[in-house]
This record gives C-alpha cells, structure tokens and sequence, in this order.
C-alpha cells in the first residue's frame, strides 16, 4: 500500500502525498487498482485535506492519467467552458493551458463561472520544465474567506460578482491583441449560433452576438458559496483573475519569490500601464475579460489587493516532477500557474 506523506517538513496538509513503497507499487494497473479500492478511501482523504498529489507512479502518459483520474471518480466531463486555450490528448484530457510561459495564472477554482462547476480536478505532468518557474500553487479558499476583512468580503457577499467575456469567432480576430481569448467555436464546439445560445442559457448566461461574428458573455453570481458537504464558506469566483489590475497585482507578487525579480516587476508595471490604456480606449462591456461587482459597480483595485494578498498567504506551491497526478475538490481547493522557462506539458481533466 502506498505511502503518505507531505511535500516537506515545512508543509501543511495540503496537498497529502501518497508515493510507493516499492517498485510492484508503481505501474499504472497498480495505482489505478489501489485507487478503485474502497479500503484506500481516497474519496474520503481528499474530502480531508481537499488535494492529493500520487508522485513516483507511472503515470506520464495521457492514457494512465485518465485511468488513475476515473478511478478516483468515474464520471468526467470533457464540457470546457472556461477560457484557458487547451488542446485535447484524449476525449476527456486536455492540455491544462496553452497561454504562453511567461504569463501567470491566478488562483481559481475551475470554472467557477458555471451552474454546474466541476466537483473534482485533475492535473498530470506528462513534462516537467527543466527551467526556471513552473511551480503549481493551490489555495485552500475557504481560508481565503476567512482570512479578507469582514467590511471586503460583505461587500462582496452582499452585491455578488458580474463576469463580462468577450470572444472573436470563426474568423479569428486581431492577432496583435494580448487580451484575445480563444474563439467562440472553439470553447463551444460548434458554430451553430443556436446551438451556442441554448448552453448559455442553461448556464444563466447572458449571450449577445455583435459586430464580424464577435460574441459577449455576461452573468452575474455570488462571491461565496457554502461547501456542499463541511457548508464552510469559500471564496468561489474569478474576480482575481479577470479583473483588470489581475496581471500587474500577479506580477508584483511574484517579484517577491522569483527571480529574476527586475523582469516581473517590469511586467508588473507593463500590465498596469496596458490595463490603464484598454480601460481609458474600450468600454467596459468590451474588454476581453473584465468583472465588476453583481450591481454593475466597479470593484476597487484596493479590494481585489486585498484579495490577492488573503490568497498569497495561503499559497502552497510545488515543483511539477514526471508522472505527478493531482487530485483537487475543485470547490474548497483553488490551483494556478508560476511563470515558466523551457518547454512543459501539463495534462487536465474534470469530474
């Protein structure tokens, strides 16, 4: 039977790490068969410590990942809805982003966005990067509400979160723009205009074609949710990430524990400068990404500070090694991306 563990000395409980203890242990029928077992209870270990990282097995490939991830749980969704470009490597596993090394990713819970977000979250390294950068980070976001002050999370609490995407289409769009998401065909699978409308009204969103085929998504939802099983409050939506001061904010943190430390706050100061340009050129229903508070009020970069720093100082970060396979509860543990040198793959998947 594998054994526990934590990431070092220094580490909390998040994530438990379970590693073999001999090579018999190793293969991926080995692991998958230990994980369908009921007597391993990892439903049970991951509901308790909310991640668990399996390191040491043979599970490099997209194929074992997605045995080892169904034998966790066996009901994945290959429904992405979120904005990350992804290529897929399996009907149900997904490159986890194709956005560029050096640009980083906020703390979320994925999708967070949707009616129905996904219960559970997998991540596989099929390549480390050999270079600088690349660790994962999680948070627990329920001491993320726990941790901001009373008056920022009411406000938050009180008036919600409105989400605005706006997507080119079938025709691509400007390639010089930063901002640009992926297109909308590509994130619904379709270019059916009907097609596309019925998924977003099933998801409360609200959808409006404009312009050469350019399509805006805008819905509102609460800040907080209560954990299905525990009902503690967790901070549950991405205004950390599509804010606009999210870059900048990002990159002045990661100055702190990564060098070279004059190259992100550079970034900093060249993410706060473009947000100000496209916030002073475009209105706010047409940025790529943008939220403001569920009324339609802006949210004080001042608050979104507060935020960030609740969630930086609860950050648990990792070096990715061959065949690591994590296991998230997608709605108490949030995950994101360290900036990154060399090349990399990170498989995902979701339940």
């Amino acid at each position: 039977m594998p054994q526990t563990g934590r990431l070092d000395e220094t580490a909390g409980p998040l994530p438990l790490v379970l590693t073999p203890t001999g090579d018999h242990e190793r293969s991926a029928d080995a692991v998958v068969a230990y994980l369908g077992d009921p007597q391993a209870q990892i439903a049970q270990r991951l509901a308790a410590h909310g991640a668990i990282l399996l390191r040491g097995f043979d599970l490099a490939d997209p194929v074992a990942f997605e045995r080892a991830a169904r034998a966790i749980d066996g009901e994945l969704k290959n429904n992405y809805l979120g904005t990350s470009p992804r290529d897929a490597l399996t009907p149900y596993v997904f490159s986890a982003s194709e956005l560029p090394g050096y640009y980083p990713i906020a703390q979320h819970c994925e999708m967070s966005f949707l009616k129905k977000p996904p219960r559970r979250l997998f991540f596989c390294c099929l390549r480390p990067n050999d270079g600088e950068g690349g660790e994962t980070p999680l948070c627990d976001f329920r001491k993320v509400a726990r941790d901001l002050a009373p008056e920022v999370l009411d406000r938050f609490e009180r008036r919600g979160v409105r989400i605005i995407r706006n997507y080119c289409g079938p025709s691509g769009g400007s390639r010089w723009d930063l901002w640009r998401l992926k297109r909308w065909d590509e994130m619904f699978q379709t270019t059916d205009r009907a097609a596309v409308t019925a998924i977003c009204r099933e998801n409360d969103f609200e959808a409006t074609f404009y312009g050469h085929d350019r399509l805006r998504l805008i819905h509102s939802q609460p800040a907080v949710i209560s954990h299905p099983t525990s009902r503690e409050k967790v901070w549950f939506n991405h205004s950390q990430v599509f804010h606009l001061s999210s870059a900048s904010g990002e990159y002045r943190r990661i100055a702190a524990r990564q060098s070279p430390a004059l190259k992100y706050r550079f970034l900093s100061a060249f993410a706060a400068t473009l947000a100000a340009i496209k916030s002073r050129t475009s209105a706010l229903e047409d940025q790529a990404l943008h939220c403001t508070f569920g009324d339609g009020g802006a949210i004080p970069d001042s608050d979104m500070e507060q935020v960030r720093s609740a969630i930086w100082k609860n950050l648990v970060a990792f070096k990715w090694r061959a065949g690591d396979v994590l296991a998230i509860d997608n709605f108490a543990i949030s995950h994101g991306r360290m900036p990154y040198q060399g090349p990399r793959r990170i498989a995902v998947c979701w339940a």
